[in-house]
């Protein structure tokens, strides 16, 4: 009897700290987790749950905190509604309510304010007092003004014949500014392009970076800078422009792969020789209110990256008074390294200016969205942002996700996670300062794993993915954060809510205009027959695309390449001859729909593939029939790139995230001959020409 007590009193407290005891993969089934897992999570939390004992203490203590409070951590008012949050409504009555406004204004009560963030005091009749930070936003963003198709790009992987060795902002730039006059795209959207862990060799993963409020340097057109034209050691430079050229070519001519690190050392090179020509005084005032508007979440940024070039790039393994960004320890090195300090956030400045710019050639060519960015779910646990905001992050935890149809041992992405309670108590400032940074140069944002704003799968570190347990989050708080730095950039909002998605996250995203992420293959009437869904039942609020980074171009697709690259680098569980059977099957029925639609110009007789360029064409135009509001075109389907730019499962079987754009046979095709692909206009037309077949 007492033992069942506890567990149900560990329950209790779990709840009230928002982590689960249980969670559902399939409507139809609930499955409960481990109560390590659970003991775990609350650690992480700062509560102790490690005996029946400490459960009944923790429980008492966090019982009696919600009875004397006030008021939550964060109140939200979405504008529009009616009467005053619950929140406030619920206070005895004759309370005060004093606000200082995010505009710096103080009122006395909480009517009319404007949007943003704001901070509220309460005192109640009875002498006690609260305090809360109240996020009025928008309750809901608008959709794109017009509907509108776009690019899908790994920017590393789109060379041009100016690039030093991967893609750049200026060829980003280039390709928004010949889509948008040429093709009537009406945006590109791009991989992360936050800052890297450095190493040798660097994580090439655009997903587990070191930094997402800043982004990388390695990015930078280095002839755009203007300072770059007066370097004096012109005898460097042109050693420098012949290496860059070497590097462009080892991977254009000769077939190389992307060497991110051999292009980051040249171009590091290339910025030292930069930052010694002095600015003049336009430029200088600009990077001085850079400085100045970044405050102290740059020079964290700049400094973690000059201690890593003394000290190596994990944190954690640094002398012990520098892994903590506030030390007397640290600020003796930020002292003594200032000349360093100064040169990466120069490089902070330096790609932000780039990333605008390359924004407003997206716009300045009539794109109505411009240039969509990818925010990744998490940082690398060494890197500089779990440095500088180690308090806000939950110790010993990394994120993942739970066991499902797709990975029975469910995933391990390695990535410390968010304490709600402490982001919560900050105003979410970590949160709504990394949205305010990238909304500065995005038209539109995805959101990687938009489900991560609702709940996260924290799972021990050294434990199995399924020794975790969901971490409940402010979604309220999140979204709408989200909405209000959006609204104010003017910009769209895509989240990506692939996979297994929690009862009604995707109608609460849909009803605050966050467009959701389609992808043909998945797109079945899963609830009925299980046919691929006709496009008149496809939702609107979407992207919708045919394949994403992770997943087979639609050539490989079509021609069944991609299960015989899992067979040959052994990643398929059945027999090679049942997985393609499958796929065959399954593309098949696909194009039977394109043709009773009358969507393949001249249906091929043979087997999926047979009239290649015919079919991925009328799958574009089968996008087109959905009421989606934007359609995506993965680029290398416009030339037949069949490879993959990640294979989900492989670490060094696989090139990930080092391809560049290539042709059917593998041959790497650089951005000058892709915007004069046949191929890729004869597919951009039938976009722009509306889909009739």
């Amino acid at each position: 009897m007492a033992a069942a007590l506890e567990d149900e009193q560990l329950a209790r407290l779990a709840g009230l700290h928002g982590v689960a005891t249980s969670y559902s993969p399939a409507p139809d089934r609930t499955v409960a987790v481990s109560v390590s897992a659970v003991v775990a999570a609350l650690a992480a939390l700062g509560v102790d749950a490690s005996t029946p004992d400490a459960v009944r203490t923790a429980l008492a203590a966090r019982e009696r905190e919600l009875r004397a409070r006030l008021l939550p951590t964060t109140v939200v008012q979405w504008a529009g509604t009616e009467g005053p949050p619950p929140a406030f409504a619920a206070l005895p009555p004759g309370t005060r309510l004093r606000v200082e406004t995010e505009q710096g204004e103080e009122r006395d009560g909480t009517e009319g304010l404007p949007a943003g963030v704001h901070r509220v005091s309460a005192t109640a009749p009875d002498g006690r007092t609260g305090h809360t930070h109240l996020i009025v936003a928008p309750d809901r963003l608008p959709a794109p003004a017009t509907r509108s198709h776009g690019l899908l790009v790994q920017l590393y992987s789109l060379l041009s014949r100016r690039s030093w060795g991967m893609g750049d902002l200026g060829d980003l730039a280039e390709l928004a500014g010949w889509a948008a006059r040429t093709a009537g795209a009406g945006f590109v959207q791009v991989n992360p392009l936050h800052a890297a862990v450095p190493g040798t060799p660097t994580d090439p993963s655009p997903y587990r970076p070191s930094s997402r409020r800043y982004p990388d340097p390695v990015h930078l057109r280095i002839e755009e800078i203007p300072e770059f034209a007066y370097v004096e050691d012109q005898g460097r430079v042109r050693a420098l422009l012949e290496r860059a050229e070497r590097l462009r070519a080892d991977v254009l001519d000769k077939g190389a792969l992307i060497d991110r690190d051999a292009v980051w050392e040249l171009k590091r090179q290339a910025l030292e020789l930069v930052v010694r020509v002095p600015l003049g005084p336009g430029r200088q005032a600009a990077y001085d209110a850079f400085r100045a508007e970044e405050g102290q979440a740059l020079e964290d940024h700049a400094t973690w990256c000059a201690l890593a070039e003394t000290h190596g790039p994990d944190w954690h393994g640094w002398p012990e008074g520098l892994r903590d960004p506030r030390s007397a320890e640290t600020a003796r090195a930020r002292a003594e390294l200032a000349g360093r300090v100064d040169f990466h956030a120069r490089l902070a400045w330096l790609t932000d200016s780039g990333l605008r710019a390359a924004q407003r050639a997206a716009r300045e060519a009539g794109m109505p969205v411009g240039i969509v960015h990818d925010l990744a779910v998490g940082v690398h646990p060494g890197g500089a942002d779990a440095w500088a905001q180690q308090d806000h992050f939950a110790a010993g935890m990394s994120v993942g996700a739970p066991p499902d149809a797709f990975n029975a041992r469910g995933q391990d992405w390695g990535l410390p996670p968010w304490r709600p309670d402490r982001l919560a108590a900050s105003g979410h400032a970590p949160y709504r300062h990394l949205l305010r940074a990238l909304f500065r140069y995005a038209g539109a944002l995805r959101i990687d794993h938009v489900m991560g704003l609702f709940r996260l799968w924290w799972v021990p570190v050294g434990s199995p993915p399924t020794e975790g347990t969901y971490v409940r989050y402010d979604a309220d708080a999140m979204l709408a954060l989200l909405l209000l730095e959006a609204s104010r950039a003017g910009s769209v909002v895509i989240g990506e809510d692939l996979g297994t998605v929690e009862p009604g996250v995707r109608e609460t995203l849909q009803r605050r205009g966050v467009l959701g992420t389609s992808v043909l293959w998945f797109e079945r009437d899963w609830e009925g027959d299980g046919h691929p869904l006709p496009p008149e039942r496809w939702r609107a609020d979407c992207l919708a695309t045919a394949t994403t980074h992770d997943l087979p171009p639609t050539a490989a697709r079509l021609t069944g390449d991609h299960v015989d690259l899992r067979d040959r680098l052994g990643l398929l569980t059945r027999p090679v001859t049942e997985e393609r059977a499958e796929a065959t099957a399954d593309t098949a029925e696909w194009l039977a729909l394109l043709g009773s639609l009358g969507l393949l110009d001249s249906p091929a007789a043979g087997p999926p593939g047979s009239d290649e360029e015919a079919e991925i064409q009328g799958v574009y135009r089968f996008l087109l029939r959905t009421p989606a509001r934007l359609i995506g075109v993965w680029l290398p389907d416009g030339v037949g790139d069949r490879r993959p730019q990640n294979l989900p499962g492989t670490w060094d079987q696989y090139p990930n995230w080092r391809l560049p754009i290539a042709d059917a046979d593998g041959r790497p095709v650089p951005l000058e001959e892709l915007t004069a692909s046949p191929r890729l206009r004869a597919l951009l037309t039938a976009l722009r020409q509306g889909g009739s077949a």
